[in-house]
């Protein structure tokens, strides 16, 4: 072990010492109150040392106040290097930073967030625009440039160009392709669901409206002959739809075919409540008794008759 790595883990003495200099420097830089004790001198190097104090504020606790100071060779006199507050190792501290793209929940977004998509997001791809330009705003509107748009137009056979004479203001050079028919359809798109992005989707409505679901499995039939089911267009119409029953905990949500509710639309009406059995023996009813005894009988305790002395 060389002298110099021996000099290195024991603090200078004079800069040790300087306690008084570094409380100076921390209260100076903190409040009067806020630096506590003193807590140790730790070696940086030759001839500095770094003093820590104890933090008091509030919403600090286990912070300390690292003062560092130093000497020059062959010098007595101790200077101020730097004065920060450090964690400590119990000290209360942030969570480690995350991307907003992974802090981001379902439910997150209120008014008038943006939720910016990638490029290059899995969940999407390129919709019916072609190699024309997309919308304004979009994520992919540099993917097309006006210089190759231009190229395009020469592209054209100039004798389709002078075939007719139309009225309206639609190039010709565009009239034709894939992204004018969308554009009058109304489904003129720069990108759309891929497929990796409907699965997911698929997966997470199933999960919350499905057939596993404890609702589902209570329910007297399945969504897929319920009246108030609205089936969506496309591959997704084979199996999800959206509930439209007021009463129904999925109203307005996207719902499997499995799913079900007690909101069926063909659910059986409620059977009257049962009507309890008679009572076999009837303590609310009053009998009737005859008041004087009967003369057809001819039994005993009747006037004249044999059971009178």
């Amino acid at each position: 072990m060389s002298a110099a790595t021996t000099r290195s883990r024991t603090p200078d003495r004079l800069c040790a010492e300087a306690v008084d200099l570094a409380r100076a420097a921390a209260e100076e830089a903190a409040a009067p109150g806020v630096v506590g004790e003193h807590v140790s001198a730790v070696s940086e190097g030759d001839r500095v040392v770094t003093h820590l104090f104890e933090c008091k504020e509030m919403g600090y606790r286990g912070w300390r106040w690292a003062v560092t100071v130093a000497r020059a060779s062959r010098s007595k006199l101790v200077t101020l290097d730097e004065t920060v507050l450090l964690p400590g190792p119990d000290s209360l501290q942030a969570p480690e930073w995350v991307p907003w793209s992974d802090r981001l929940r379902p439910g997150d977004m209120g008014p008038g967030d943006l939720l910016p998509t990638e490029a290059e997001d899995l969940r999407l791809e390129p919709g019916y625009t072609g190699e024309d330009a997309p919308p304004p705003n979009s994520a992919v509107k540099d993917a097309v440039t006006p210089q190759a748009l231009a190229d395009l137009v020469e592209a054209e056979d100039i004798e389709d160009v002078a075939v007719t004479d139309r009225d309206d203001t639609t190039p010709l050079s565009v009239r034709g392709t894939i992204a004018a028919v969308a554009e009058e359809l109304g489904m003129r798109r720069a990108r759309v669901l891929s497929r990796y992005g409907l699965h997911i989707a698929a997966d997470r409505w199933d999960e919350a409206f499905g057939a596993k679901t404890p609702m589902a499995q209570a329910a007297p039939a399945p969504c897929v002959s319920c009246g108030f089911l609205l089936p969506l267009a496309g591959s997704l119409r084979q199996a999800f739809g959206v509930c439209a029953n007021e009463f129904s905990p999925a109203d307005g949500r996207v719902v499997s075919l499995a799913y079900g509710c007690g909101g069926h639309s063909e659910a059986a009406v409620m059977p009257t409540p049962p009507r309890p059995a008679p009572h076999v023996l009837d303590e609310l009813r009053a009998d009737a008794f005859p008041l004087g005894p009967s003369g057809d009988d001819g039994g005993a305790g009747t006037q004249g008759g044999p059971g009178r002395p």
